[in-house]
This record gives structure tokens, C-alpha cells and sequence, in this order.
């Protein structure tokens, strides 16, 4: 069963799960995108509807959280329920009794903190270390180095590459879509973080990553060797296609989407298409407000998403205004298993709307935030502090979003053509 995480590996790290304020989504190993993840379905909350309440322009900016300086007390009611005295004890013995050399203390206080984090069972809420927290880093700069294919953190602990990004290394190399990566080079792994792997598949362009891969059918593992790259992948693809259809592919939520979105819807309605093709496949997810913008502009007035902590029964609201270039145009929405997180406050909000069929295969089911908290030493911690819904009130943590008219993608299509992609435009073009 796959972990809805995916990663773009040649990529950027975009998002690996709605961070409030930052992300709403996933990941690319040489850009490391963080995609859908089977995750097993949650009893449906299904809340109502809220009222209507009267808009405020509030549009969430990006931010990060640094964690207040540590007290000789623990300030939160939750330290309660842990044993400081057997910690201290556990590392005087391995002080004493420990046949080799101790790890550093940095090494040690991170092995700990991911100890903790792991026993909390949340897959999104994460330690993430200095090195693979800089990899985050660098990849919000727009600047990726790779191999180039979308990878899904799996339940065993194993990377499962999704998808390939065309004409990139890995494909060029043979790597295939349901390949599991066991091992670069003599580092496995299995057991590895999703942040630690992708630092191992990740690396600078011109140097070779070596694969241990799991394929169907191979009795044995085989090793394919990948030369990194630097990739360059348009987050916004447009174009108009037959029958006076326009056609836009938003790759990922990054920090100028909804703008690259309007400088493409703005060019195509030049040309007074009769409907939109707004291809939302694949796309991990990414900043939180750019998918609340793009939602505004193909919506009028309205709710997009609520934002909720049951825990602590507070909530926030995010709305969608009149005015914008794309709230009458008829469209369709493109989705499958790897539209996550942002794209799926989009695609949800479109859909509870009727302003969009949706047509595809069932998405991802990413709705849970994550804050962002920075460490001195650049370590960064990542907590799941609240869920998201649809205008309706969906829950679509672990469930997913149903397409209107389901259209599958045989593994077996033939290179070039696409069934999904098709079946939108018969929408659009005979109404059914």
C-alpha cells in the first residue's frame, strides 16, 4: 500500500504535504515532489457546511516557525508523558557499555527527536535534518539537479517510482514507471526517511546515481545507472488543441503558479476557446495560498477550503472573489492518484461548485497541514496541526475525490495518446 507522498526526483521539493503557510503538497526527487500515498481511508467526518460568512481578503503568506528556546521545565503538557530520566539513563549506558565510538551529540539528538516523531504515527508530521531540509530549501529557489521521475513513498518503506518526466535521465536511462528503488549505490533505503532518500537520489548534475531496483517480473533486483541533471520543468504547460479547446497543465503549487496560470488562461481566451482543459495529473501540491488563488480564478464569490483543528476546535476559512479571468469559461479538471493536497483544494472546490467535472481516476486524498518549525542548526520539524475541507464539508484525508466521469489510463496505452485527455475534450465538445 503506497503512502501518499510523492517525490520528484530530478525535481524540487515542493511540498510534502500542506504546510500552513507554505505547502499544501508534495515532492521531486533532483527536484523532489511528494505525491499521493494509498493511505488507509478514515471514517468520513463529512462536517456541514458552515454558514456563510462575510469574506475577508486574507491571503495566507508563506512563513516558518522557529521553536521557542528550551526551558528547564517542559512548557507543553505533553513532555508530561515523557521519561527524561530514562533518556539520560539509556545514554549513560551506552556511554559505559557501548563496544565502539558513540555518534556525535548532534547525531544523537536528531536519532532521538525521529524516534519520537516516528512514534506519533502521523507520516506527514516529520524531522527533517540540516541536509535534506537545505534540499527543501534550495528547491522553493526555482533551481533543481536530478534524475527526473515522480516517486511515492510505499507502507514497506521502499520508493516506487510513479512517473517519468519525459526526456529527462531516467527515462533516458530505463528507469521504469512501478520501479521500486532499493538502494543507491551501497546506501539502501529501506527504512530511510522520505527526506534522507531523496538526499541520496538527489546530487549534482554531471554525477552518476547508481539504482538498485525491484522491477515486475525480474527474479532478481537490476542496477541502472542514471547520470543527474539539471532539469528545467515549466510548472505551467498551455497550448490550444483541436476543436478550439484550450488546454493548461499546472506541474506544481509553487510560489508564482496562480500567476503563471492567468498569464496562460489570458493568452488562450485570445483565441475565444469553448472550454478548458485544466490538467491537474500528477501534480503533487504545493503552497498553500497559491492553491487558494487559483481556485479565485476560475471561482466567484465564495468558500474554497476550511481549514480545521478538532483538537482545539478553531478554524479558518479561505475564500475566492469576483472578477478573475476564468469564472465562466466551461471546464474540465484532469485528475488521478497523483493529484494531492493543493491540487486537491482545487479540484474539491471546483467540484462542489459544479463550476468543473472532474474526469480521471480517484485523487491522492492529502488534506492535512503541516507547520513548519526551523532548528538553529537548520534541522526543520514539520506538525500536522490541523485537516482541511471542501466548501461542502468533505473530508478528503485518505479518501480522496471521486471523479465525476471516471476514465482510466491503461498501462498498456501506447506512447502518445491519452485516453483521459481525450474523453475531456468529447466532454466539452458533445456536452456529455
Amino acid at each position: 500500500m503506497i503512502r501518499k507522498t510523492l517525490i520528484i526526483v530530478g525535481l524540487a521539493v515542493v511540498v510534502a504535504a500542506l504546510t500552513i503557510g507554505a505547502f499544501a503538497g508534495g515532492f521531486v526527487v533532483g527536484r523532489v515532489t511528494a505525491s499521493p500515498v494509498q493511505i488507509t481511508p478514515s471514517p468520513d467526518t463529512s462536517p456541514s457546511v458552515a454558514p456563510t460568512l462575510t469574506p475577508e481578503r486574507t491571503t495566507p503568506s508563506p512563513r516558518k516557525t522557529t521553536p521557542p528556546p528550551p526551558t528547564s521545565t517542559p512548557a507543553v503538557p505533553a513532555s508530561e508523558n515523557f521519561d527524561y530520566q530514562m533518556l539520560q539513563d539509556v545514554l549513560e549506558i551506552l556511554d559505559q557499555q557501548f563496544y565502539g565510538d558513540l555518534p556525535d551529540k548532534q547525531t544523537l539528538t536528531h536519532g532521538a527527536i525521529r524516534g519520537v516523531v516516528q512514534a506519533l504515527g502521523d507520516p506527514y508530521t516529520s524531522f527533517i535534518d540540516p541536509q535534506a531540509a537545505a534540499i527543501l530549501n534550495e528547491d522553493a529557489s526555482g533551481t533543481f539537479e536530478g534524475i527526473g521521475a515522480m516517486v511515492s513513498m510505499r507502507e514497506d518503506g521502499y520508493l516506487e517510482v510513479v512517473s517519468l518526466i519525459p526526456g529527462q535521465p531516467a527515462e533516458a536511462a530505463g528507469v521504469l514507471p512501478g520501479d521500486i528503488i532499493l538502494a543507491v549505490g551501497d546506501q539502501s533505503l529501506e527504512g530511510l526517511s522520505l527526506y534522507e532518500a531523496i538526499g541520496y537520489i538527489r546530487g549534482p548534475a554531471g554525477s552518476e546515481a547508481v539504482l538498485k531496483i525491484a522491477r515486475s517480473g525480474e527474479k532478481e533486483p537490476i542496477i541502472i545507472t542514471v547520470v543527474r541533471a539539471r532539469i528545467e520543468v515549466p510548472v505551467v504547460e498551455y497550448k490550444m488543441l483541436d476543436n478550439n479547446i484550450a488546454y493548461i497543465r499546472l506541474i506544481e503549487f509553487d510560489a508564482n503558479a496562480s500567476e503563471r496560470v492567468n498569464d496562460a488562461l489570458k493568452e488562450l481566451l485570445k483565441n475565444k476557446p469553448k472550454g478548458l482543459i485544466f490538467d491537474l495529473r500528477a501534480n503533487p501540491g504545493g503552497w498553500l495560498d497559491e492553491a487558494i488563488k487559483v481556485s479565485d480564478i476560475f471561482l466567484g464569490k465564495g468558500l474554497v477550503m476550511i481549514e480545521r483543528n478538532e483538537e482545539e476546535g478553531s478554524e479558518r476559512r479561505f475564500y475566492a472573489y469576483n472578477g478573475d479571468l476564468g469564472e465562466d469559461i466551461p471546464m474540465v479538471v484532469l485528475v488521478d492518484s497523483g493529484t494531492a493536497s493543493a491540487s486537491e483544494i482545487v479540484a474539491g472546490a471546483l467540484q462542489d461548485y459544479g463550476r468543473a467535472v472532474l474526469i480521471g481516476t480517484k485523487t491522492f486524498g492529502k488534506g492535512s497541514v503541516q507547520r513548519p518549525n526551523d532548528f538553529p542548526d537548520g534541522a526543520q520539524l514539520r506538525v500536522t496541526i490541523a485537516k482541511w475541507f471542501t466548501p461542502k464539508g468533505r473530508s478528503i484525508h485518505g479518501d480522496g475525490l471521486e471523479p465525476d466521469i471516471k476514465a482510466e489510463y491503461p498501462e498498456d496505452t501506447p506512447r502518445g495518446e491519452d485516453p483521459q485527455l481525450n474523453r475531456a475534450i468529447e466532454y466539452l465538445t458533445s456536452g456529455n
